[in-house]
């Protein structure tokens, strides 16, 4: 069974591609291809309109005779949708644009006919001005004045760009200055709070100087009999006035009472050994006797 996708082909040894006849083909065949109409027209035989990009099967051929400046230019034959009358257009490569030959008529397209007839005005403007001086003089007059005037406007439109952005400048900067000035209200506001807070502090809390609180921290380190470093400032709440307060008043009563209690009892007695309960028994240990040898 052979192959559905037959990729190489046998060749006979004896074969000579010289042999194969070649088919003959006229100078300017036509070649079909599939294009899309390259302009709106009408059909001049049924009057049916055929609008621009609807697709065709054309025939396309070399014109003979005709070229610009050695460009080829190329014949297309198709037919119309309703009456299948014969319609041809060719290449304008000079307009880089399609002509309409035969067959149909191109559709009437504004703009195109504007350019005519500004080119056409150009050249009778041309023709007079050589045949009339003081045409000419007149017109390069109205010249000169209309690009003065276009020149005028155009440094007005320049003024008033550069006068807006001179004023979105000036808004930029007015901005600017006034959140530097909110930033340093906002500092102003936190560095007087926070004065305040530190005032509120030094009215609340006092430092005391360690002194004072030695006579009554002495009958607890007495107690341990490890003595202790105290701290050369205490630092204590509820300041009185001007004056700084004694350790001991700040105190509650209770507590002078049990300071006061444990100034008065002094140290302690110092601890008896404990003796050993043989002795307490009343046994008494004899020492081993020396053996004579």
């Amino acid at each position: 069974m052979s192959e559905r996708k037959v990729l190489n082909k046998y060749f006979p040894p004896d074969f000579d591609p010289s042999l194969i006849p070649r088919r003959r083909q006229p100078k300017n065949s036509q070649q079909v291809v599939r294009l899309m109409a390259p302009f709106s027209m009408r059909c001049n035989t049924c009057g049916e309109y055929i609008y621009k990009g609807k697709k065709f099967n054309a025939r396309k051929e070399t014109v003979e005779g005709e070229d610009y400046y050695g460009i080829k230019i190329f014949r297309f034959y198709i037919k119309c949708t309703l009456c299948s009358a014969e319609i041809t257009f060719k290449t304008d490569p000079k307009n880089t644009d399609y002509a309409a030959e035969h067959g149909a008529s191109r559709n009437f397209e504004p703009w195109r006919e504007e350019k005519a007839v500004e080119e056409e005005d150009r050249l009778a403007k041309l023709e007079e001005e050589e045949n009339n001086p003081m045409k000419a003089l007149e017109n390069r007059t109205v010249d000169s004045k209309r690009e003065m005037d276009i020149l005028d406007a155009l440094q007005d439109i320049r003024a008033r760009n550069a006068r807006n952005e001179r004023i979105g400048q000036s808004v930029d900067l007015l901005e600017r200055l006034h959140m530097e000035e909110i930033e340093t209200e906002e500092d102003r506001e936190r560095k007087r709070a926070e004065e305040e807070d530190e005032k509120l502090v030094r009215e609340v809390f006092a430092k005391v100087p360690a002194s004072s609180a030695s006579s009554s921290s002495s009958a607890s380190s007495s107690g341990d009999g490890i003595g202790k470093l105290s701290p050369d400032v205490i630092t204590v709440k509820r300041k009185a006035g001007e004056q700084e307060p004694d350790v001991q008043s700040l105190l509650p009563d209770s507590a002078r009472a049990l300071l006061s209690v444990a100034s008065s009892i002094g140290a302690p007695a110092p601890k008896r050994k404990k003796t050993e309960g043989k002795s307490m028994l009343g046994i008494k240990v004899k020492g081993k006797a020396k053996v004579i040898t």
